[in-house]
């Protein structure tokens, strides 16, 4: 029988991100005795490599904004396979979530009569994206850290989660283990909130830091959870090419909205080359009539570079594959142009985008007011997750709930910049808040002692096979490659069942990975348990990918290179098999209220 440090909570809260400690805030002020489980240490969430802003239709900068816009921008730009409740819900309270954010202490940019300013950001009809330079997300984080810190709440550092335990149909805690001695942790909770982030370790290249590795995607989905749209993945556009140590490390949006054009080694602007038709008559037909956009006129429409970012990605590869690019696979981002613009272009550059000139200038010796950066597609976010009610955010599990990038609906097929921040602070609180509701009317959940010994035992067993097999690390970078190559950017069936195939064999090297050593400070270990999520959800992807046969949003099929409307009536739904096979269902999206119908007619 294997020894525990138990804790008893209300609410577990599992990942202290922006989604997390906002729910934990949230839960904690309605009266609940709450746990937060961070998997590394408390301010160190990838919510801080979040640059651009937060989206919310605070009409601060163009008064003609306003939450339907914003609804329709989010319906428009996920292709209308969004939960279009929780669309309506994120426009409306955002602004709200904004202001509570500043109350607390949050410092913003500044409009010149002091309101709250913002930028241009892709896909958003209007200047939307609240900012903090290129720094938002660390605000925020700073921000909500500094809250938390204050509230009733049990904070549990590097601590990772195995799984999740049940009292019959109903949630009753987890099981994990400190990163640092390996000593198992049980939590027991009546109600969980998974707020793990996102799936981007799965690829080799992405701009996700190592925490995300799907632990509550696959979490939720070995408890009976079911996951929706979890083909859609995006890819950011921008992320550094070069040098090779900081391939895939994000350039944020930001850079493109204050002005920032995309470039092949041609010098030609080849963003003007392809506007889908649905964004005709809202973007630039040329270069000065994009520049005065990004500098606040409103009667000037957007550059094409602040399309949708599905779109601009497709079109960086387009040049890649045509040999346009630049000298390392990318092509150039510049925003050292406008020095023809403005003559205090430099003064400029380094005030509105810090830590872009900061991070070029040590990474890659690359000044970015004075030469272009070499910029490529990376992993970045994953639109699909675990299907949650709408305005509670509770799971298909009983007091199981997920917030932020692990729960799926709000962006459909595609995410606009800038709602990931939104998203986080409206379903975070809301998460928090039903979490804690849904604790007071149940009773102390039963943990099952002998369930949590099979699952350390199962944890365990890497050690148990010294020298008998190989090392997690060549695992892991083996399917990383393969998903990068065969399920990336461009899928095509063929090479999506090549990845089923492979993805059985690399589950077979997994399950006979060795480790070395003790269980104290060991990341061989630590990644041989991470192994086992990234593989249940790059099959889980794979499998969604298959099923859809078109092209939509973020998920894009070579085979299939339009879109169907008939794919456009449901979601892929995913759930865990009785054998432990996946299963695969298409599920119709409920019919829209009528009004909300209206709002996207006279917005289009």
């Amino acid at each position: 029988m294997a020894e525990y440090q138990r804790h008893e909570h209300d609410v577990l809260v599992i990942g202290a991100g922006g989604a997390g400690l906002r729910a934990a805030i949230e839960a904690a002020n309605s009266g609940a005795s709450v746990g937060l489980i961070c998997k590394s240490l408390l301010g160190k969430a990838h919510t801080v490599m979040a640059e651009g802003g937060v989206a919310a239709a605070l009409g601060n900068v163009d008064d003609r904004d306003n939450w339907k816009v914003h609804f329709a921008d989010t319906m428009r730009g996920g292709q209308y396979l969004n939960n279009w409740r929780m669309a309506e819900i994120h426009a409306k309270e955002a602004p709200d979530r904004v202001r509570e954010l500043e109350a607390l202490g949050a410092v913003f940019d500044r409009t010149a009569d002091g309101r709250i300013l913002q930028r241009n950001f892709g896909g958003h009809k209007y200047p939307r994206l609240a900012h903090v330079g290129d720094r938002t997300g660390l605000e925020i984080i700073r921000t909500l850290q500094d809250h938390a810190v204050h509230q009733p709440i049990d904070v549990h550092m590097e601590c990772t989660i195995v799984s999740l335990l049940k009292d019959g149909s109903r949630i009753a805690g987890a099981l994990g283990y400190d990163r640092d001695r390996g000593r198992f942790k049980l939590f027991a909770a009546k109600a969980v909130v998974l707020a793990t982030g996102g799936i981007g370790r799965a690829f080799s290249v992405t701009s996700n830091s190592w925490e995300y590795t799907g632990d509550g995607q696959a979490l939720a989905y070995n408890a009976g959870a079911a996951l929706q749209d979890m083909e859609f993945v995006q890819f950011h556009p921008t992320g550094m090419v070069w040098p090779p140590s900081v391939r895939g490390i994000l350039v944020t949006e930001g850079v493109r909205g204050e002005g920032g054009i995309l470039v092949n080694k041609e010098g030609r602007r080849f963003m003007f080359d392809d506007i889908p038709e649905n964004y005709r008559g809202q973007t630039a037909d040329n270069e000065e009539e994009g520049w005065r956009y990004t500098q606040g006129d409103k009667n000037a429409r957007r550059p094409p570079e602040l399309l949708t970012r599905d779109h601009v990605a497709r079109a960086i590869m387009n040049e890649v594959r045509a040999g346009r690019g630049s000298p390392h696979g990318g092509v150039f981002l510049d925003i050292s142009w406008i020095r023809a613009k403005l003559s205090n272009a430099e003064e400029h550059i380094k005030k509105k985008l810090p830590s872009m000139y900061h991070q070029f200038k040590q990474l890659a010796d690359i000044d970015i007011t004075k030469e272009p950066m070499e910029v490529g597609p990376t992993t970045h976010y994953v639109m699909g997750g675990i299907r949650v009610d709408g305005d509670t955010q509770m799971s298909t599990v009983p007091g199981l709930f997920a917030a932020g990038e692990v729960g799926a609906g709000l962006h459909g097929a595609n995410r606009l910049g800038g709602n990931s921040l939104s998203d986080l602070l409206v379903f975070g609180m809301r998460a928090g808040k039903y979490a804690a509701e849904f604790a007071v009317r149940q009773s102390t959940p039963r943990l099952d002692v002998q369930q949590a010994d099979a699952i350390v035992r199962a944890a365990l067993e890497p050690f148990d096979r010294k020298g008998g097999g190989e090392g997690p690390y060549q695992v892991e970078h083996d399917l990383q490659t393969m998903m990068q190559e065969l399920v990336g950017i461009v899928r095509r069936e063929d090479e999506i069942r090549r990845a089923l195939d492979a993805l059985k064999t690399l589950k077979e090297r997994a399950r006979k990975v060795s480790v070395a050593g003790n269980r104290e400070y060991n990341p061989g270990w630590h990644t041989a348990l991470d192994l086992q999520n990234l593989l249940t959800v790059s099959e889980i992807v794979a499998r969604a990918a298959l099923e859809r046969r078109e092209s939509r949003g973020g998920h894009f099929r070579d085979d299939f290179p339009e879109k169907d409307p008939s794919f456009g009536k449901f979601n892929i739904v995913i759930r865990r098999g009785p054998n432990g096979e996946v299963q695969v269902t298409r599920e119709p999206i409920p019919e829209m209220r009528e009004d909300l119908k209206l709002i996207i007619e006279e917005n289009k």
